[in-house]
């Protein structure tokens, strides 16, 4: 792989895998949503080039003129997605939208002469099992959120044997690392105890798979190389461990990190409706094939992104 092309670059994943590839030589090609107050984080990294271009904008003549010009592209990298929380999650037709606009990415990496699409999906596709995720593991997606993604995986590796692309569609787990989401628990958690006040959340009674954001961007990046065309893959640290374990271990970072004692975390939040109570993956046959098992471990982790907020 010498350049790759990546969409929804300004979330944890995109950071972080914009990083690992120009770290490895790889040139990078980032398309942003016009005027995202994230942008900034992505412009800021040295060696990529940035070009807005909004998921609507995908399936367009100009966008696809102007990337020939940049070209020639490797790897197309879709991590994409509107409506990735809260309510938007429902919204069937943003969520219809969604699929329909993988599947132009996947046009667009055909005319830019890509070898291969590789699709970041979600745990959301399988919905709520007792069972660790797989390729084989049943899909069960409870909200629109996840039948989207589940469909855009199916559907976009169908188009790319059509254009003779190959495939890879991945199904992240819970991911943590700079440049997460405002609403996501480690951030909410992490701004909390920074502000000096108690977090109030569940009993954490989950078991739950996190991986740091650049141990999934190492996956990502030996993907575009390995022998895994038409292949599912689930990302993790194939490590768990009760959420509340990791929740304790975000306080005692930000203890580390200010020098001083952070506020208790109160459980007496109740579990929301429909809430996952079991997140595990069996990454043995992804290490084997790539060659990487994830070194980040949690609390390390954790005190990255807080040295990223100073």
């Amino acid at each position: 792989m010498q350049h790759a092309l990546i969409t929804g670059a300004s979330g944890a994943i995109g950071i972080a895998l914009i990083r690992d590839l120009i770290a490895h030589g790889v040139k990078v090609t980032a398309l942003l949503r016009p005027g995202s107050e994230r942008n900034a984080a992505v412009s800021a990294l040295q060696g990529v080039t940035v070009m807005e271009c909004g998921l609507s904008e995908l399936g367009e003549e100009r966008i696809r003129e102007k990337l020939q010009s940049a070209g020639p592209f490797d790897v197309f990298y879709h991590l994409a997605w509107a409506g990735t929380s809260g309510a938007a999650r429902n919204d069937m037709d943003l969520q219809s939208a969604n699929i329909a606009y993988t599947l132009d990415a996947v046009r667009l990496a055909h005319d830019l002469s890509c070898r291969r699409f590789i699709g970041v999906g979600s745990q959301a596709e399988y919905g709520r099992t007792q069972e660790t995720l797989g390729e084989e593991t049943p899909c069960r997606p409870e909200n629109g959120y996840g039948i989207a993604k589940l469909g855009a995986g199916w559907m976009s590796r169908i188009l790319c044997d059509q254009l003779g692309l190959e495939h890879v569609w991945t199904r992240v787990l819970s991911v943590y690392g700079p440049g997460d989401g405002k609403q996501s628990l480690i951030s909410v958690l992490t701004d909390t105890l920074l502000s000096g006040e108690s977090p109030r959340c569940t009993k954490g009674e989950q078991i739950w798979d996190y991986i740091f954001s650049g141990d999934a961007a190492e996956f990502l990046r030996r993907l575009a190389d390995a022998d895994a065309d038409g292949r599912t893959f689930c990302i993790g640290s194939g490590r768990t461990q009760t959420l509340r374990a990791y929740m304790e271990q975000v306080r005692d970072a930000v203890s580390e990190f200010t020098g001083k004692a952070a506020p208790e975390i109160i459980y007496d939040r109740p579990y929301p409706e429909g809430q996952v109570m079991h997140l595990q993956t069996d990454i043995t046959e992804l290490s084997g094939l790539t060659g990487y098992m994830p070194e980040t471990e949690f609390k390390d982790g954790i005190l990255q992104i807080l040295r990223e907020k100073r």
